[in-house]
C-alpha cells in the first residue's frame, strides 16, 4: 500500500535523495525578514530555545457599543495588549500587556484617548484581567506571583500595597487538584469580588478523559476585598461557569455556561465552529433563580450587563462571530476577543489578534537571568559540535514538518529530509498537523539524524509511523522500521551511535531498542510510554509514561521517568497529578520538561488555537531534585533546549 512496503523487502535500505521534492534537501530556506540573530551576551551562559503557542500580535480597540467610531486605543504606542476593562469613571481603560517582554504579562492603565500610560502591576509573574473598584481606589486582578498558580490579588492604587486574596486556608483547593482563580469582577457597591475557579476538580483529559489535553471545570465564587466571606455562588457537576459579571443593581451575576468537554472544543480550531453553549445568570445572594439568556448556536463568552435588561457577549467563531446583545439586533461582526463595556454601556473595548508565526530566534522574556530565551520551532536538538536540528512545523518554507538543520546562531536552515520525500504522506495530512517528520535526534558524530515519519496525535491509533535516519547534509536517508500495523516514532540515538530508542503505539505499547549493527529490536518497556531520549552518558533513557490511576480520581496523568537501557532501575521523577512531558537532557545531565502542574492561567474557553495553554517549562537534576520553574507565562511553553555561548557568534 505504501512506498515503504517495497523497501521492507530489502531490509533497512539506503535511498539517494532522488525522489520528488529531493531538490529541497539542498535548498537554503530564507527566514522571515524580521528574524533576529542571537549573539553571546556577557554574563550569561547562552540562549535557551523554546516554543510558544499564542497570537503573534494583539491590539486594543475602542468603539461605540454598536461598533461605530472604532479606533486603536493606543495607536502607535500599541505593544501587545489584551483583556481590557473600563475604569468605573469611563475615562480610563486598564489592560494586560506584554510590552516589557514577549511572554511577560503586566497590567497598565491609560486614558481613553490613549494618553497617560501608567503601570499598575509589573512583575516577572503573570498579571492579568484587572478590574477597578467602584470607588477607583483598588485593582483586583489575577496573578501567579509567589506560587505560580493563578490567584485573585488586590492592589491599593494609592499606596501600592498588594494582597493575595485566594491563597489562604479554606480557599485554596486540595493539593492534588487544580486550584486556579480567574476573571474577577466587582459588585456595584464594592463589597464583593466574584470570580471563577477550578479548585477541587480533577485533572481531566478531553473526550471522556482519553485526550492528552486538559479540560477545565469552573464554578463561580465570591469573596470580600478583605479576603473574608469566601463562598460558592454557583456550580454544577460536569459543567463550567466562567467570566462572571454583576448586574447594575448588584442582585444578579451573569456568566457563561458550558459542559466541561466544551472547554476543549471552544479553544480548538477543529471544533469551535460546531460547538454551542449559553449565557446564564443567577441571584447573587442565593445562587437560585437560574435564567438562560441565549438559546442560539455558537460559543458565547465574556458576558456583561450593558443595561438592566441587555447583556453583551462575544460569539466566538463562525460566520456570525463577533459582539452580540441579548435584547437587540445590533452586533459587531469580526474576530475581536474579550470585549468589555463601559459602565453606561455606551462604549466597548476589545482586542484583535494576529497569528503569524514568530520568526526563528525571536527574543522572548527571560525568567532565568543566566540564559537569554529565544523562540524556536518544535523538537530542537543540538549536536555535540553545535549544530541545530528541528522539525519545521511552524516556520520557514516549505514549513511541512520536515527535518531542518542550521547553526544555532543563525536563522537560515537547510533540509536534511523533506516530509514529502517518500510520498507516504499527503499534503492534507501534513497541513492539518496530524503527520510529518517528528523529533529529530543527532548521532554523536553529527553525521546522521534519526526521526519518526508518519501520522501522530489522534491519527496514531489508525495510521502507521516509521523510524528513519538521514544524513545531516540531506544527501541520503535510510528507513529503519517497516510495516503498517503499528505506529513507531520519537527516536533518539545512543551516545555511541549503535542503538536507537523509540516508542511503539499499538497493537503493543512501550519503548523499543533498535541495534543498528544487527538490525535486531528488543523491548525495553511495555507501558504507554513516549518521547524517549538517551542521556549524554548513555546510562539512562528518559521518557514520559501515562500513569493515570482512576482510583485516585485521575483522568489524565503523565509523568517523567528514567530507566536503564537494560530495563532496570525505573524511576518516576515527577508526581504532580497533572501532565509532565516533553522531557530532554541538558549537556550537563539535568532534565528540562514541560509541566501542567500550575494549571491554567486563564479560563480555558477563552483561548484560541491552543492545546495546552497551562504548559510551563521546568528543569531538575537527574534524580528529580532541585525542580526549578523556567517560564511563567499565559501561554503554552514547551520544547526547551540550551545552547551554550561557545556555539554562538561572539
Amino acid at each position: 500500500m505504501f512506498f515503504f512496503s517495497l523497501l521492507a523487502l530489502l531490509g533497512p535500505s539506503l535511498c539517494q535523495a532522488a525522489c520528488p521534492y529531493a531538490h529541497l534537501a539542498d535548498a537554503s530556506l530564507k527566514p522571515r525578514s524580521d528574524a533576529v540573530l542571537p549573539r553571546t551576551v556577557p554574563g550569561k551562559k547562552g540562549i535557551m530555545l523554546m516554543n510558544r503557542i499564542n497570537p503573534s500580535s494583539s491590539k486594543l480597540y475602542i468603539a461605540n457599543a454598536d461598533g461605530t467610531n472604532e479606533r486603536s486605543l493606543l495607536g502607535n504606542a500599541s505593544n501587545y495588549e489584551y483583556h481590557a476593562s473600563f475604569h468605573p469613571d469611563g475615562k480610563h481603560v486598564v489592560f494586560t500587556t506584554e510590552r516589557n517582554g514577549d511572554g511577560n504579562s503586566d497590567i497598565y492603565m491609560v486614558n481613553v484617548n490613549g494618553s497617560g500610560l501608567t503601570p499598575i502591576a509589573t512583575t516577572p509573574s503573570v498579571e492579568d484581567a484587572a478590574v477597578i473598584s467602584p470607588n477607583g481606589k483598588y485593582a483586583a486582578y489575577a496573578s501567579t506571583a509567589g506560587v505560580y498558580t493563578s490567584n485573585i490579588w488586590l492592589k491599593n492604587l494609592g499606596i501600592g500595597v498588594t494582597r493575595n486574596l485566594t491563597n489562604q486556608t479554606g480557599v485554596t483547593g486540595k493539593p492534588e487538584s487544580p486550584s486556579g482563580f480567574f476573571a474577577p469582577a466587582w459588585s456595584p457597591d464594592g463589597e464583593w469580588i466574584v470570580f471563577s475557579s477550578d479548585r477541587n476538580t480533577a485533572w481531566t483529559g478531553h473526550d471522556n478523559g482519553t485526550g492528552w489535553e486538559h479540560t477545565q471545570e469552573l464554578a463561580i465564587y465570591a469573596i470580600t476585598p478583605k479576603g473574608t466571606g469566601f463562598r460558592e455562588v454557583y456550580s454544577k457537576a460536569n459543567y463550567t461557569y466562567g467570566s462572571p459579571r454583576f448586574s447594575p443593581d448588584g442582585k444578579r451575576v451573569v456568566f457563561y455556561e458550558m459542559t466541561v468537554q466544551t472547554t476543549w472544543d471552544a479553544r480548538s480550531s477543529f471544533t469551535v465552529n460546531s460547538t454551542t453553549n449559553q449565557i446564564v445568570s443567577v441571584d447573587f445572594e442565593t445562587g437560585t433563580d437560574f435564567v438562560q439568556h441565549t438559546n442560539t448556536s455558537g460559543v458565547k463568552i465574556f458576558p456583561q450587563y450593558v443595561s438592566n435588561t441587555d447583556i453583551g457577549y462575544l460569539l466566538k467563531g463562525g460566520d456570525d462571530g463577533g459582539i452580540h446583545y441579548t435584547s437587540s439586533a445590533k452586533k459587531i461582526l469580526g474576530g475581536m476577543r474579550s470585549p468589555a463595556w463601559s459602565a453606561d454601556g455606551k462604549h466597548v473595548v476589545y482586542e484583535k489578534t494576529g497569528w503569524e508565526i514568530r520568526p526563528l530566534q525571536k527574543e522572548l522574556w527571560s525568567w532565568d537571568p543566566e540564559w537569554d530565551y529565544h523562540f524556536m520551532d518544535v523538537f530542537p536538538d543540538l549536536s555535540l559540535d553545535g549544530q541545530l536540528t528541528f522539525t519545521s512545523k511552524q516556520t520557514g518554507s516549505p514549513g511541512n514538518s520536515s527535518i531542518a538543520v542550521m547553526p544555532p546562531g543563525d536563522t537560515k536552515f537547510t533540509l536534511a529530509f523533506d516530509t514529502y520525500e517518500t510520498g507516504a504522506l499527503d499534503e492534507a495530512t501534513v497541513s492539518s498537523g496530524e503527520g510529518g517528520s517528528f523529533q529529530p535526534s543527532w548521532s554523536s558524530d553529527s553525521e546522521w539524524i534519526t526521526f519518526g515519519l508518519g501520522w501522530w496525535f489522534q491519527s496514531r491509533a489508525d495510521e502507521p509511523g516509521w523510524i528513519f535516519r538521514a544524513k545531516s547534509d540531506g544527501s541520503s536517508y535510510e528507513q529503519l522500521t517497516f510495516g503498517n500495523s503499528s505506529n513507531k516514532g520519537f527516536p533518539s540515538f545512543s551516545p555511541d551511535g549503535k542503538k536507537i530508542v523509540y516508542r511503539e503505539y499499538l497493537p503493543e505499547f512501550g519503548l523499543r531498542l533498535l541495534d543498528l549493527n544487527s538490525n535486531e529490536t528488543t523491548t525495553l518497556t511495555t507501558e504507554r510510554d513516549n518521547l524517549p531520549f538517551f542521556s549524554p552518558s548513555g546510562e539512562w533513557v528518559l521518557f514520559t509514561r501515562n500513569m493515570t490511576d482512576l482510583s485516585k480520581n485521575e483522568f489524565s496523568n503523565y509523568e517523567v521517568c528514567i530507566i536503564r537501557p537494560n530495563g532496570t532501575d525505573l524511576t518516576v521523577l515527577t508526581t504532580s497529578f497533572a501532565n509532565d512531558a516533553h522531557a530532554v537532557w541538558t549537556a550537563d545531565g539535568r532534565i528540562m520538561w514541560s509541566t501542567g502542574m500550575w494549571g491554567f492561567q486563564a479560563e480555558a474557553a477563552t483561548y484560541d488555537d491552543t492545546f495546552q495553554p497551562y504548559g510551563q517549562i521546568m528543569v531538575m537534576d537527574a534524580d528529580g531534585s532541585n525542580k526549578t520553574v523556567l517560564t511563567d507565562s499565559m501561554w503554552e511553553d514547551s520544547m526547551p533546549r540550551y545552547v551554550p555561548n561557545k556555539f554562538l557568534t561572539q
